[in-house]
């Protein structure tokens, strides 16, 4: 294949019916298949990129190697092909906006009325084909977010009926809608899914193939009549049934012959089965584990199901590593406090301190600390968790009262975490920002160098504020060793207490790394260690 393949995932009726996962499950297939894949998010809200919205607001923000701030679905189409995503793959409409206004700015429109059409839908069509451009992929697959039928995914819909017309046969359409189960009346609707693909006819769209969420089974007469309705054959009524596993779905849409029907409708003949056993054996672990083991997630957007989606999705990595189930107990640190702390964290076997930015619930991740630190629970903290880690070190056993972080009180005496001198003096919350992969050299004789297994490692990072070097040693002196350290900047990445069983904290998100394919050994050897406690 020359030219790739543009599929288009569309969603009809409600939001979060899974357009990330079925996007994810087509392309692990036709990964399976041996073809080259990549996928891209388009997102319709006028923010440039998720950076600064609240995680109650859009879940999580999750960073490429780059440093590109994205929608959490990049870390669906990651854990699930095992390919780095970047900047390029995923595209707001704040994105989109910006580049045509600095464009007219420039003159390059030479004088012309910019308009929705064809100015905004050409370069939204521009950043489509972008990835495509490079001659690396067979199939280029985006997501758009929203719904259709939504003012602002408008301008995205008549993109993709411009692409269909200009590329006829390398263009594909696959809409998500839903099938609910009245239970009242003891059977399934198809009229929201009729009424969700006229929407997209109003539009100039016309679906090639629909895959409808449902909690119960499609029968024949079901998949006959949204054939009918919706001006699809019925082998393009694809079923997606409720799953308990998110891994569950590409298996899922393998037997429903998904991946079959995409080829069938490109004309790419199908020749083999795809490829999908350490998909299968992944699988085989997560729903028989031989043991059980429980894990305390420290954070304050505990209550928020995606706010931290990375970090739940690689403990699940770890525990089929480890053939074992992580039962994740999310722990509110705003509400932990002296008198309920030991309740709190009852029967836990290890101890989790998330990332996160400002004031709210610093305390109480301080005081979880405390708590693995001198009960020899294992114990992981992640970039806000790490420097949590510092500042409980320094008032507790350095005896630095007050001892803080400058983003938390730049008056404290102690300001064992604070920003680089170079920071101090750049404007505007992104500037100060490290985003994205940077490296870090391990020393030999550490725990994590045992995880690692090597010397030089590069991981991503999203923070501001760093480990104050004056107290390097002092804390070094005192059993908290910095046991990995950025080689350009000798920026402290990596704690560990040498006397505690496991004690790691990491100013980096490995999170972010972890796959089906390849679990981050970070959370293999924390899951690992907790089941030794337990």
């Amino acid at each position: 294949m020359h030219k790739p393949i543009y599929i288009f995932v569309t969603g009809g009726v409600t939001s979060s019916l899974g357009k990330g996962i079925i996007s994810a499950s087509i392309a692990k297939l036709l990964q399976a298949r041996g073809y080259a894949v990549t996928i891209q998010k388009l997102d319709p809200y006028i923010n440039v990129d998720p950076g600064t919205l609240n995680p109650y607001e859009h879940g999580e923000c999750y960073v490429t190697e780059d440093g590109a701030e994205t929608d959490l679905d990049l870390g669906y189409y990651e854990r699930f092909t095992n390919i780095k995503t970047s900047q390029a793959n995923n595209v707001t409409t704040g994105r989109i906006y910006q580049s045509v206004i600095n464009k007219e700015r420039r003159g390059d429109y030479l004088g012309e009325t910019v308009q929705v059409i064809p100015h905004i839908t050409d370069e939204i069509k521009y950043s489509v084909q972008l990835l495509g451009n490079k001659g690396e992929f067979d199939f280029v697959i985006t997501e758009i977010g929203g719904t259709v039928g939504d003012i602002e995914s408008l301008p995205y819909i008549e993109a993709v009926r411009q692409m269909r017309w200009e590329l006829t046969n390398r263009c594909l359409v696959i809409h998500l809608t839903l099938v609910p189960y009245l239970s009242a009346a003891g059977e399934l609707k198809t009229k929201p899914t009729q009424h969700s693909v006229k929407l997209l006819l109003e539009s100039g769209v016309q679906p090639d193939i629909i895959v409808c969420r449902t909690e119960r089974h499609l029968n024949d007469n079901i998949r006959k009549k949204i054939a009918l309705f919706c001006n699809v054959e019925k082998t393009s009524v694809i079923e997606s049934i409720d799953a308990d596993t998110i891994y569950d779905v590409p298996v899922l849409m393998l037997s429903e012959k998904l991946d079959v029907e995409i080829l069938r409708k490109i004309n790419i003949s199908v020749d083999k089965e795809p490829e999908l056993k350490v998909w299968r054996e992944f699988l085989y672990k997560l729903k028989n584990p031989k043991g059980e083991v429980n894990i305390g997630l420290i954070g304050k957007y505990v209550e928020l199901k995606d706010a931290y989606k990375s970090i739940v999705e690689s403990l699940i990595h770890a525990s089929t590593a480890n053939e074992i189930k992580v039962n994740i107990i999310m722990v509110q640190s705003e509400h932990i406090n002296e008198s309920n702390l030991n309740i709190k964290l009852e029967n836990i076997d290890g101890i989790l301190v998330a990332p996160g930015f400002g004031e709210r619930g610093i305390e109480g991740k301080i005081l979880s600390i405390k708590f693995a630190r001198e009960n020899k629970i294992p114990f992981l903290g992640i970039c806000l968790g790490m420097q949590c880690a510092v500042v409980e070190f320094g008032r507790n056993v350095l005896g630095y009262k007050g001892a803080y972080s400058t983003e938390i009180n730049e008056n404290t005496k102690y300001p064992v975490i604070d920003l680089m001198e170079d920071q101090k003096k750049i404007s505007g919350l992104g500037g100060t920002m490290r985003l994205g992969s940077y490296p870090c050299d391990l020393k030999k004789g550490t725990k994590v160098y045992e995880v690692y297994q090597k010397q030089h490692i590069k991981e991503r990072h999203r923070h501001r504020y760093e480990f104050n070097n004056n107290y390097l040693d002092k804390y070094q002196d005192a059993g908290m060793i910095a046991s990995g350290i950025n080689p350009k900047d000798n920026l402290v990445e990596i704690i560990e207490i040498k006397e505690h069983p496991w004690f790691v904290g990491v100013q980096f998100h490995p999170e972010y790394q972890s796959t089906v394919a390849k679990p981050h050994p970070l959370f293999v050897r924390f899951v690992e260690a907790a089941i030794m406690k337990k």
